[in-house]
């Protein structure tokens, strides 16, 4: 697979998981998100360590006003893609609204012939730096 045909892959499996949380839709969220997911990162308030069943809790408590995704950067490897992710979203979690771009590093393992999410580590960018891909 060529480096433009993994990108594109993984810019279609980025999408999809995009759509699903912003609808909320649990059925294809676990259809893309292995059962051994993790959200891990580092946020002014400490270090975030969220398991799969977390994350769809904390889903739920959250309306997503906007999310936009940028694949940056991909990597294939034999059962293993890497994509750098720059993302930007508004949502409002416990009445509070956070608007804020992020840097992700999403680690895709294909099991079973089907390519699902299982590690996201995010950290914030600051407003004054910018991120080129």
């Amino acid at each position: 697979m060529g480096a433009e045909m993994v990108c594109e892959a993984i810019r279609e499996l980025e999408e999809r998981w995009r759509v699903a949380l912003i609808e909320k839709d649990q059925e294809t969220l676990r259809q893309v998100i292995h059962p051994k997911f993790k959200l891990v990162g580092i946020r002014s308030t400490g270090a975030v360590a969220v398991d799969f069943e977390q994350w769809l809790v904390a889903l739920d408590r959250m309306d997503v006003a906007n999310l936009e995704v940028e694949v940056t950067d991909c990597v294939a490897l034999q059962h293993t893609l890497v994509a750098t992710v720059v993302a930007k979203w508004k949502v409002r979690y416990l009445g509070q609204l956070i608007d804020e771009r992020v840097l992700l590093t999403d680690v895709w393992v294909n099991e079973d012939g089907r390519w699902m999410v299982v590690r996201r580590h995010s950290s914030p960018i600051p407003s004054n730096v910018s991120i080129d891909g």
